[in-house]
């Protein structure tokens, strides 16, 4: 660490210009005394550069109304103890100066935060506003960028079934396989499976946290998110240390969102934060897709709603396969058609399968009883009956033509 300890001296005007150590602490700093999801606050900072921001900031020199989002915190400085706490749990850092920056897929932020399109209420409430994060606290070795790279957000219900449990996992598995990277909240339940899963395909994850990342929370999945941090990534927009506020969950959706390729709701309650991701994911121009389940049950609710949400798009999924058709290469990851298992009938013409519901199953018949049936002349019934002798369907007795005996362990 090479910063010194008094943050104004660090950020003094002296400084030279695109210092990244400056620029690394300004960000620390910023990201403890401004809450993540603030229109106002990212505006400002990019307007004016991490640096400036935070000269401004502790000066009480910034506009009114960041200044006011900042409040006492403006003269209180962490941002060195900060960055110290995260060398010591193995985690750094990442902001947007940095190669490992995930610029392409938090573009999309940037584009719902400049457009002007979306709506004002929505910007104003920092639980919905689509705002890119001034920075991200990253525990793990691998590189934050690629990671994400091919990714999809497996996301659903805490209080899951299951069922849930045993399809987060195996989509996440067998998405693992596949070389894509699964990003979840690190919760109970659904967040849980879906991690579990893409490590057991020796694939990394990457959980996405309300707290900071050497907080355990929840702290039943402390072995978890130790596994996930050595071979996947922890992510945080907030400081170590942090605490898991409820309204931190809210904010961190549209990381999850932002951060993938797509999003896959596998359980969902009516009101869940599994939703509100996926309605997130929509705004970004991402596939949101959702997994089916049992109409009785209240915790698939929300996942049937967004697939009644024609305004949402939702895309019905039930394996891998699927899933990589929303989100990969145009052409390339195309799901197979479902096929049922062959049927011995398959292939026969119309007169053929005439001739063989004709014969009977027990007592052979002759040929002239199969045309009476079937609506046809004998001549046709004994061109086609050495072919259905042949595919194993019908046999010789000694009182004419019945259905084979069919073998054990096949079908009809």
């Amino acid at each position: 660490m090479t910063a010194g300890t008094d943050l104004d001296a660090d950020l003094a005007p002296a400084a030279a210009p695109g210092d990244l150590a400056a620029v690394r602490r300004a960000r620390a700093w910023l990201s403890r005394a401004a809450e993540p999801g603030s229109v106002a606050v990212w505006r400002f900072v990019e307007r004016v550069g991490p640096v400036q921001a935070v000269r401004l900031l502790r000066a009480g020199a910034a506009p009114e109304a960041v200044q006011a989002l900042v409040g006492v915190r403006a003269e209180q400085d962490a941002s060195l103890a900060d960055l110290h706490r995260a060398e010591r749990c193995g985690a750094r850092l990442v902001v947007p100066e940095d190669d490992e920056w995930p610029a392409l897929a938090l573009h999309a932020l940037t584009v719902a935060v400049t457009s002007g399109g979306t709506d004002t209420a929505e910007m104003g409430d920092r639980t919905t506003a689509p705002v890119p994060p001034v920075a991200l606290w990253v525990r793990g070795a691998g590189h934050l960028a690629e990671v994400v790279d091919r990714s999809v957000a497996v996301v659903g219900a805490r209080a899951c079934t299951t069922y849930g449990q045993h399809v987060a996992g195996d989509l996440a598995h067998r998405l693992g396989e596949r070389g894509w990277t699964v990003v979840s909240g690190g919760a109970y339940g659904i967040d849980a499976a879906a991690h579990r899963g893409s490590l057991a395909a020796g694939a990394p994850t990457v959980a996405v946290l309300a707290c900071g990342v050497d907080r355990v929370y929840p702290s039943g999945n402390g072995a978890l998110l130790e596994r996930i941090a050595q071979e996947g990534l922890v992510v945080s927009e907030w400081p170590p240390g942090s605490a898991p506020h409820r309204h931190r969950f809210l904010v961190r959706n549209r990381l999850i969102a932002a951060l993938t390729r797509g999003t896959v709701v596998v359980e969902a309650a009516a009101r869940s934060g599994a939703q509100a991701t996926a309605r997130r994911a929509h705004r970004l121009g991402r596939p949101v897709m959702v997994v089916p389940g049992p109409v009785t049950s209240a915790m698939s609710v929300g996942c049937h709603e967004l697939l009644r949400d024609a305004g949402v798009g939702a895309v019905l999924v039930g394996s891998a396969a699927h899933v990589l058709q929303e989100v990969g290469r145009l052409g390339e990851d195309l799901a197979p058609p479902a096929e049922g298992a062959p049927d011995a009938r398959d292939g026969l013409s119309d007169l053929a399968v005439r001739v063989l519901d004709a014969c009977p199953v027990r007592r052979g018949v002759s040929p002239e009883r199969l045309a009476a049936v079937a609506g046809c002349g004998v001549v046709e019934v004994m061109q086609v009956l050495p072919a259905l002798e042949l595919a194993g369907l019908v046999q010789w007795t000694d009182t004419g033509w019945r259905v084979a005996p069919r073998p054990k362990g096949t079908r009809r």
